[in-house]
């Protein structure tokens, strides 16, 4: 039978596709949000499920609802939020609405500092080409899916991406902890957040926590070359399995990756170290699901990526034009390692938004010494009403480029003034790469492609 489900800011990334995958479900859905983004906006108006004003509206929570899913977006006093605690109503996180869900399924989570949507966006697309068609949650839009949440009865796969980041303003708790997975996943643990986990320790602590949820005679596929990851197998229950993986062998020929297997040599569409080590995780979760190694080499080898994950947007002749949403230490590391291995006689100019409130702090900024060392040239973004509207100190460049560890960074506060940069430097064989959580404060990449004379992919 159809539920009636009301979503609380239901603009969010992972909110608004839930709300499409309930709609195409055949559940009857309404939402409210304070303030609704591209792609957010256009996706809820295609499917008619776009809210006709902005704000809140506690009238919209009526008796006859079966549910109301909370965002991390609203606030605890949300009158929509209040009004549905006087009437009773269920109140969900997406996190627990989605266990609920998938409780009849193998339930895949993939986790870590770094890696997680690649790695889900992998397993995915082995297992629809191995005909398993699996349910999913996946945070960042992948090609050949419409929705980045799907939701079907009965049993069979789920395969969720698994943030470390809070649950809901009702629940500080990491939103992978409500999934109590099958199959667990952990890539990287690199200290992140520092406004919620303000040491390295508490942020681990969450990842045994998952270890304490995962179901019994679970599986838990980890990456060994991380020390803190590899101390997670401890942690493990009686009856539970661990399994590692590391970065699988390959050689970079003419600007292509070629993987080397006992199965035959696959030409990937992707590059670089941690997606080595990212195909051997996906590898890992696949073979536990029952696909052979032929079939998962054969598939993975048309995989093309995730958007904005190293993601070739424009190019020139000889030039290339790259962005990707590193924004903690350890993905900027091996994002610039990457591109400079794939493209070593390119000259390599890095561009990197400081946006989240970890790297805008300058407790924490010290932790991105030497990350861009490998970039010929090197710019540091950040602009000052971001740290207003975080309430963080103000800093300059000499902070920056003290924590970077690089006196020849150049910092910039204002889109055209990058724009500018970059047209200064990008004369010859070039890799331009634009790393960045953000948009660089309202930077248009189609504006930049047309002033650097690219053509867009």
């Amino acid at each position: 039978m159809p539920m009636r489900v009301h979503f609380i800011a239901i603009g969010g990334a992972v909110m608004h596709n839930l709300a499409i995958a309930l709609h195409l479900k055949g559940d009857k859905i309404s939402g409210s949000d304070d303030s609704i983004f591209e792609p957010s906006r256009s996706n809820l108006a295609r499917y008619g499920l776009l809210p006709l004003t902005e704000g809140w509206d506690p009238d919209r929570i009526i008796p006859s609802l079966d549910a109301v899913i909370l965002g991390m977006h609203a606030r605890e006093d949300n009158p929509e939020l209040l009004r549905a605690r006087e009437l009773g109503i269920r109140i969900y996180s997406f996190p627990e609405f989605l266990y609920q869900q998938f409780r009849q399924k193998t339930r895949v989570v993939i986790a870590g500092s770094h890696g997680k949507t690649t790695i889900t966006a992998m397993v995915l697309h082995v297992l629809q080409s191995a005909g398993l068609d699996p349910d999913y949650m996946v945070g960042a839009k992948l090609d050949g899916f419409d929705v980045m949440v799907r939701i079907t009865d009965g049993p069979g796969i789920a395969v969720l991406e698994g943030d470390e980041y809070l649950t809901s303003p009702l629940d500080p708790r990491p939103k992978f902890l409500h999934y109590h997975p099958d199959i667990a996943l952990v890539t990287g643990i690199a200290w992140d957040h520092i406004n919620v986990f303000p040491t390295e320790q508490e942020y681990f602590n969450q990842f045994q926590l998952l270890m304490d949820g995962l179901a019994p005679g679970g599986s838990l596929v980890y990456c060994d070359s991380d020390p803190l990851v590899a101390r997670l197998p401890d942690f493990l229950a009686e009856g539970q399995r661990a399994y590692s993986y590391s970065a699988l062998p390959a050689s970079v020929e003419e600007g292509q990756t070629i993987l080397r297997t006992v199965h035959g040599d696959f030409i990937l569409k992707v590059f670089g170290r941690h997606n080595l080590e990212n195909i051997a995780g996906a590898a890992r979760v696949c073979q536990i699901l029952g696909v052979d190694d032929h079939q998962f080499f054969s598939a993975i080898s048309t995989f093309p990526g995730a958007a904005r994950r190293l993601e070739k947007v424009a190019s020139r002749g000889n030039s290339i034009l790259f962005r990707d949403f590193a924004h903690a230490p350890s993905k900027l590391r091996s994002t610039v390692t990457a591109v400079r291995e794939q493209y070593p006689e390119h000259r390599l100019i890095a561009c990197f938004e400081l946006h989240t409130f970890s790297s805008l702090n300058l407790d924490f900024l010290p932790q991105y010494g030497g990350c861009l060392d490998k970039a010929d040239a090197a710019a540091v973004f950040y602009h000052p009403d971001t740290l207003r509207l975080k309430r963080l100190p103000a800093f300059g460049p000499a902070e920056v480029r003290a924590a970077f560890q690089r006196d020849d960074i150049s910092v910039i506060h204002e889109a055209g003034q990058l724009l500018w940069w970059l047209q200064g430097l990008d004369n010859g064989p070039s890799i331009i790469l634009l790393m960045s959580s953000g948009d660089f404060h309202g930077l248009k990449l189609g504006e930049l492609i047309e002033t650097l004379g690219y053509d867009s992919e």
